[in-house]
């Protein structure tokens, strides 16, 4: 019956509109909740503790259980009074470290990536330095550190800083130059400044690159404090100094207690600036 309709309309002269259907707009891809989601990560754990038992308990040899304590005497140092409030404390010690290294690097790092989008000749100059900043050995620089700014607590900050300020600089940067051509080219030609476009335009684009940057220094900063703490031994104690402790001393279950504890606070680092990256840009980016 169409096609009838078809030719009588192109015997009658008639325009055909076409009937190609509209486009419809891809749907942000869904995240799933509940077993999809937290399954697979309690089955690897679970196949980890399996596998920590079985190497501890049958494939070591006996004299050398103490390299490999079994799970549950690991979990028992979280409850011993003698041994948690002190893990804690390093534990929190640390942790005030980490967050103040982190806030700075990431106020840093933003400032020092929208001052190299201004000009070619700043990034030119500025960009080296950021690079060096990455690769130089910062177990080098530790002790100079030390000298400089003595052996507490602004001491471990600047070492934290300085582990966590690249991945800020070089994510704000790249977010801030990833702008489409046609929206620059729109503000162009409505005469818009450099406040104007960074404020409305850049800036907003960049800002899953910042988040994404955020999450990496996370960790960074934790790792960061955790080196502070082995190299300055002097002051308040944080759970890396604890760690050394424990080395020296052979007490494997409280040193594979500390180093979990450590881990999972990284891991929380991680999760909340994904999370907050979620809240902040998930409304119109798939922010993983």
């Amino acid at each position: 019956m169409s096609t009838e309709r078809t030719l009588e309309q192109r015997e009658a002269g008639q325009e055909i509109a076409p009937t190609t259907a509209a486009p419809v707009p891809l749907k942000r891809r869904g995240r799933r909740g509940g077993i999809a989601n937290w399954g697979p990560p309690v089955a690897v754990a679970l196949l980890i503790i399996a596998a920590w038992y079985l190497v501890g308990s049958v494939l070591l040899d006996p004299s050398k259980s103490y390299l490999m304590p079994p799970p549950h005497a690991v979990l028992a140092v979280y409850f011993d009074p003698q041994v948690a409030p002190d893990m804690y404390e390093a534990l929190w010690n640390t942790a005030v470290v980490a967050l103040t290294g982190l806030l700075v690097a990431i106020v840093l790092g933003v400032v020092w990536a929208i001052a190299m989008n201004q000009a070619k000749w700043i990034e030119r100059s500025l960009y080296p330095y950021a690079v060096i900043l990455q690769t130089i050995p910062i177990l080098a620089l530790v002790p100079l550190i030390g000298f400089w700014f003595g052996f507490d607590f602004v001491a471990r900050v600047i070492v934290a800083i300085l582990i966590a300020l690249f991945p800020m600089v070089s994510n704000t940067l790249f977010g801030l130059q990833s702008v489409d051509a046609a929206q620059r080219e729109l503000f162009t030609l409505q005469r818009a400044n450099r406040w104007i476009v960074l404020k409305k335009l850049q800036f907003p684009a960049a800002l899953p690159a910042i988040f994404a940057g955020m999450r990496i220094s996370a960790g960074l900063a934790v790792v960061g404090a955790i080196v502070g703490d082995f190299f300055f031994q002097r002051g308040t104690p944080g759970i890396g100094a604890l760690i050394s402790k424990y080395t020296a001393r052979l007490n494997s279950e409280e040193l594979f207690a500390a180093i979990i504890l450590a881990s999972l606070f990284g891991v929380v680092v991680f999760w909340f600036f994904g999370w907050l990256g979620r809240r902040v840009v998930g409304k119109w980016y798939d922010f993983a």
